[in-house]
């Protein structure tokens, strides 16, 4: 999110993401105006009035559907890691930098982030 504007108000610097579309935006007030103009957006029709970054996944086995992406969010264990702000920092430089992968490889390194990654992936993709 380091670059641009809010897509919804054009003034303030965008802290989040539709999770439909990804479109930025940089409060509660703009993702209601976005999500009342744009009843139809989803994850397949982004949003092109404002440009995001898109991931590029060459094993579709590697996606995860949105059902469990939901389920997944309302975990406690889950919910009660993303409270830690030392983890939201880290989450939110992953995601603002233009060098995500990078950042990725970066953060991995700590055992913080690696101990949060492989509970999320201890769920999406239990080891037999």
């Amino acid at each position: 999110m380091g670059d641009g504007s809010c897509c919804v108000c054009k003034e303030a610097p965008p802290k989040y993401k539709c999770p439909s579309c990804r479109t930025p935006y940089c409060s509660v007030t703009c993702f209601k105006k976005h999500k009342a103009l744009h009843t139809t957006c989803t994850a397949e029709s982004p949003n092109t009035a404002c440009p995001t970054k898109a991931l590029e996944v060459e094993d579709l086995s590697w996606l995860v559907d949105n059902n469990r992406l939901r389920s997944l969010a309302e975990l406690k264990g889950i919910q009660d890691a993303l409270r830690d702000p030392e983890l939201q920092r880290m989450i939110l430089q992953i995601d603002g930098s233009s060098e995500s992968e990078k950042e990725l490889e970066k953060v991995m390194e700590g055992q913080a982030f690696r101990e949060f990654t492989d509970k999320i992936l201890d769920i999406v993709n239990p080891q037999e």
